[in-house]
C-alpha cells in the first residue's frame, strides 16, 4: 500500500487563512503560531518561520492583522499578533473560496 503524503504545496496557498483562523481564538507571537499549527496538525506540518513571517507582513500590508508589543516580565519582548475586524472578513471569504475549491476538487478527484 502505498504511503500518504501532503507536500506542503497543498497547504502554502492557505497560510494567511490558518493564521487568520488561529488568531480568531487569541493573540499570538510567532512562535505560537509555528507550535499551534504544528500541535492542530499532530506534527504532520510544520510551517516554516520564514512562511510564517512572510503570510504575516502581507496580512499586516493587507490590514488583516496587527501587532503590539507583549509586557513580559522575563525574556525578550514579544511581538504579538491580533486579528482585525477586516480580517475577520477575509478569514470568512477566503473560507468560503477554499470550501468551492474543495467541492470542485472533490467531484474531480
Amino acid at each position: 500500500m502505498a504511503e500518504k503524503k501532503m507536500t506542503s504545496d497543498l497547504l502554502r496557498g492557505n497560510t494567511d487563512t490558518m493564521i487568520l483562523k488561529l488568531l480568531l481564538e487569541k493573540d499570538y507571537y510567532g512562535y505560537e503560531i509555528i507550535k499551534k499549527i504544528l500541535d492542530l496538525t499532530q506534527g504532520e506540518y510544520e510551517l516554516k518561520e520564514a512562511t510564517m513571517y512572510s503570510s504575516v507582513r502581507r496580512l499586516e500590508a493587507d490590514k488583516d492583522i496587527e501587532w503590539y508589543w507583549g509586557d513580559e516580565s522575563q525574556g525578550g519582548r514579544r511581538k504579538y499578533f491580533r486579528i482585525t475586524e477586516k480580517g475577520r472578513e477575509t478569514y470568512l471569504q477566503n473560507k468560503a473560496n477554499w470550501e468551492y475549491a474543495k467541492n470542485i476538487l472533490e467531484r474531480i478527484i
